[in-house]
């Protein structure tokens, strides 16, 4: 089998629009179609077929003459060579287990492509001062307006990179989030520094539906263009953490912890299903760590010096 580099270019024309039609470029109509029938998101259906032309590009065979055990091969190359993450790995799961169980259906139980687990790992946050370096630090005032909507809402990659101009309510100063996880749509709070430079981004680029819209195509920005800006941000910021555009959702609720907001407040904000998953804020939260007396310090020991103490261990 040969390798690819995941998300490289688009696939010699397999499983894409436009071009001569092939039997192939028809499987992923079908699957779009499938799943915009069974009401999947724009986001999610753009997904299922980024991963599945990946899963032909690796075999270049179409995937109906994929077997049971060519996909399972592949899945273990993603978790062993490629080491992809638990959330890409999982993507990839999801998306042929619709594909072999609805578009193109084989005799195999789909159920045996297990998800992987979630590993409990405590979010990478940047501190109120990494955070106004990095939006100081974009490039364009695109960039910069990007980056202040995701952080100022708690906002996901997809659910900015989506937005409409007609979610944004100034007159009320709220920001409509539609679809995010789960599908709900949800409502959070419009900064006014964020309208002053939203307004000067309508000024500059003159959006006709997304606010991040990128004018040749009239279609959002696509997750990698978001990804560089960021980075990009990163980098003259003089940021050396190890962060995505992910940690500034994870900023935005430890830092409204730290201030004080009420964390099922927060928990509506971000659109978690249970105040759970935003309980893990309070492993990062300063004041819910640094506030804390250490027993150490309320036992009764008297203040040693340093000719007290043996450099020499007995």
């Amino acid at each position: 089998m040969a390798g690819f580099p995941l998300g490289e270019g688009p696939f010699l024309g397999l499983l894409s629009r436009g071009g001569k039609a092939s039997a192939v470029g028809q499987f992923c109509d079908q699957m779009e179609r499938d799943m915009r029938a069974r009401g999947f998101s724009a986001v999610t259906v753009e997904t299922y077929a980024r991963c599945m032309r990946n899963v032909v590009k690796y075999f270049m065979r179409p995937p109906d003459r994929l077997t049971f055990e060519d996909i399972r091969k592949f899945l273990e190359y993603l978790s062993s060579d490629r080491s992809v993450g638990f959330s890409g790995f999982n993507q990839y799961v999801a998306a042929i287990r619709f594909f072999y169980s609805s578009t193109v259906k084989q005799d195999w139980d789909v159920r045996q492509f297990a998800y992987q687990k979630r590993l409990k790992r405590i979010p990478q946050v940047l501190s109120v001062e990494e955070v106004t370096k990095l939006i100081e630090g974009a490039s364009s005032i695109r960039n910069r307006a990007l980056l202040m909507t995701l952080y100022s809402g708690g906002l996901r990659l997809s659910e900015a990179r989506w937005l409409k101009v007609e979610d944004i309510d100034s007159q009320r100063g709220m920001i409509l989030i539609r679809k995010g996880k789960r599908k709900k749509d949800r409502f959070v709070m419009l900064s006014k520094n964020l309208l002053l430079v939203l307004r000067e981004l309508f000024r500059a680029t003159r959006p006709k539906v997304y606010l991040f819209e990128n004018p040749k195509t009239g279609k959002p920005y696509d997750g990698g263009a978001i990804q560089r800006a960021f980075h990009k941000a990163r980098r003259a910021a003089g940021i050396t953490k190890r962060v995505s555009v992910h940690t500034l959702r994870h900023s935005f609720a430890t830092h409204l912890l730290e201030s004080g907001t009420d964390i099922r407040r927060i928990q509506l904000l971000l659109g978690h299903q249970g105040v759970q998953t935003t309980e893990l804020y309070t492993h990062v939260a300063s004041n819910y760590i640094n506030t804390t007396q250490s027993p150490l310090d309320r036992l009764p020991l008297p203040p040693a010096t340093a000719s007290q103490l043996s450099t020499t261990q007995s």
